[in-house]
């Protein structure tokens, strides 16, 4: 944490000096002093400081400066920090403005100067003002900061891509601080027309920098995650981040080949998402699917594996023992072999409305970052498979009801049997089967501040339909493979899984095995291009089996380099 600050005003340099003088020999240890010639000069600096979100525990200002008086200046500067001590300097008395400051700003003291010796006429008023705003107020976080508002879905998006990497920061809603809107409004791009008045989301860092509005390609960049490759070749590249391609990395990282594993979002698949795996083997009491994440991403890069984030593959191909990357930025990567574990997304609900409110209300997977903001709401979550119960359950502990909408009459088919036994046991969560939704409706439809309001659920037996209020609707109704810059590639089924081993007899004519020996258990029709996780056809869509996939991968590459 950054030392809290003592500033001092005032327009003669002799006395400014003097100032600083005796608040660095009396403070320094403890306070950073920092100085300004003038009301408009520290005003500059307190936006500064409120910026990098570092606290300033006393103003000393002079009363009778040009341009901007000293309660001119504390008027606007306790917008910013309102619980700092004020203190008022004037070489002779001046009551008139001693009452308007006390009146109009709580101004703390009034001293005169000279205050020689300060030992006497200044320390003891400063300790006590000092000791009194160390007790009281609390010290800001000093991480980074991101400021927007709850229904932006671009404010969705920054926070849900830092929760996923595991960069702690904090959540600033400008709709009920008032500093934090008064801080984005005083940025000079906050007034550009082509910002649209007031962005959404600013992300302010400590050491004073922000992004207005960022890409998740400037995000990472700023926070420091690797983005590009060190290296034009590899022995391994490994497309997709989720447990089948992280377990792969640790293998192929810890085996000795150099490999360099891409992601488009961040490490964890579908299942870093998971507000909790009861029945992953080796954790009794269950574990999240960031802490899966975490670990693994920490073993990954024990072992050397180069990590690229938020990067995108734009195509792949293969050029006789080689095989080529060209990712989104144009960066091309070449390899001896590759896994593909893109995993799956969630199915996209096709009703009107759901678009417009995605990121207002409207949320696919758990979108853990956004519970805490529905405390003691309706809550509202699609789909009847193990995502969606784990989510029901987390929610559950936020949500005054949340209300599980199932499109068949049951839940053994597809949901684990303990899921289906807590959910019956939690009493604020409610199932309604043979229903879904047909409409979501927004507050203000084609504005801005447009958020999810109302939700028509339709019966599918008696074919009847209701609205309901709901603050939030969570979507896990199937999942869809992550496939479509293989296509042209490797051999896909009708669904767009991809086809490995004995499967690709049921590959077209375009992607038939060509080699005389067979392929390998998870290898595709291209030879030294593997398939791992929820990907691949036939797979089973538990964490276990993609990450005993990707281990398995890793072992069949050490055999097909072998072979070449």
């Amino acid at each position: 944490m950054a030392k809290a600050v003592l500033m001092t005003v005032d327009d003669e340099p002799q006395v400014l000096n003097a100032v600083e003088r005796d608040l660095r020999k009396q403070y320094g240890r403890d306070y950073r002093v920092i100085k300004a010639g003038s009301g408009a000069e520290a005003l500059e600096t307190v936006r500064q400081l409120k910026q990098r979100n570092t606290p300033i525990a006393l103003f000393l200002v002079d009363q009778r400066m040009p341009t901007m008086s000293g309660t001119d200046f504390l008027l606007e500067a306790i917008k910013y920090y309102p619980e700092a001590r004020k203190v008022l300097l004037s070489a002779y008395a001046d009551t008139e403005a001693a009452i308007t400051s006390i009146n109009t700003v709580g101004l703390d003291f009034y001293l005169m100067k000279p205050w020689d010796p300060p030992e006497q006429n200044l320390f003891p008023v400063l300790d006590d003002l000092l000791s009194d705003w160390s007790a009281t107020v609390d010290l800001p976080y000093d991480g980074i900061r991101v400021a927007g508002s709850l229904w932006s879905p671009s404010t969705h998006n920054v926070k849900d891509f830092l929760a996923r990497n595991q960069i702690p920061y904090q959540w600033v809603d400008i709709e009920v601080d008032d500093q934090a809107r008064l801080l984005i409004e005083s940025l000079p791009e906050s007034s550009s027309e082509e910002l649209g008045g007031l962005p959404m989301p600013v992300v302010f860092f400590p050491d004073g920098g922000y992004l207005i509005n960022p890409s998740l390609e400037e995000l990472a960049h700023k926070i420091g995650l690797q983005t590009k490759a060190t290296q034009p070749f590899y022995d391994l590249i490994i497309i997709g981040g989720g447990p089948a391609g992280l377990a792969a990395a640790v293998y192929g990282g810890s085996e000795g080949l150099r490999t360099v594993m891409i992601e488009r979002e961040a490490t964890g698949g579908q299942a870093g998402t998971s507000s909790r795996i009861e029945n992953y083997l080796g954790f009794p009491k269950g574990l999240s699917g960031a802490d899966l994440a975490r670990r693994a991403f920490s073993q990954t890069k024990r072992f050397g594996v180069e990590i690229l984030l938020p990067q995108e593959v734009k195509s792949i191909r293969t050029e006789g023992q080689y095989r080529y990357v060209t990712l989104k930025d144009g960066t091309e990567l070449s390899c001896h072999a590759m896994i593909i574990s893109t995993g799956v997304s969630v199915r996209r609900l096709d009703a009107p409305g759901v678009d417009a409110l995605t990121g207002a209300g409207v949320y696919y997977g758990a979108a853990l970052t956004e519970a805490a903001a529905y405390r003691g709401k309706e809550i509202y979550v699609v789909g009847g498979a193990n995502s969606a119960g784990q989510a029901a359950m987390f929610f559950s502990r936020y949500a005054s009801n949340v209300t599980m909408l199932v499109r068949s009459s049951n839940l053994t088919v597809s949901m684990s049997q303990y899921l289906i036994e807590q959910i019956a046991a939690t009493p604020n969560i409610k199932v309604l089967y043979n229903v879904e939704v047909i409409e979501a409706i927004g507050t203000n439809p084609g504005l801005p501040d447009n958020r999810l309001n109302e939700l028509v659920i339709s019966d599918l037996e008696s074919n009847t339909s209701w609205k309901v209020p709901a603050s939030a609707l969570f979507i896990f109704i199937g999942m869809v493979p992550r496939t479509e810059v293989f296509a042209g590639e490797v051999a896909l089924d009708s669904s767009g899984f991809v086809l490995t081993g004995a499967d690709l007899a049921k590959a077209g004519p375009a992607h038939r095995w060509t080699l005389k020996r067979d392929p390998y258990l998870l290898e595709t029709n291209q030879p030294g291009i593997f398939a791992a996780g929820d990907v691949r056809h036939g797979s089973v869509k538990r964490v276990a089996s993609a990450v005993g996939e990707g281990a398995i991968a890793v072992s069949l590459i050490h055999q097909y380099l072998k072979t070449v």
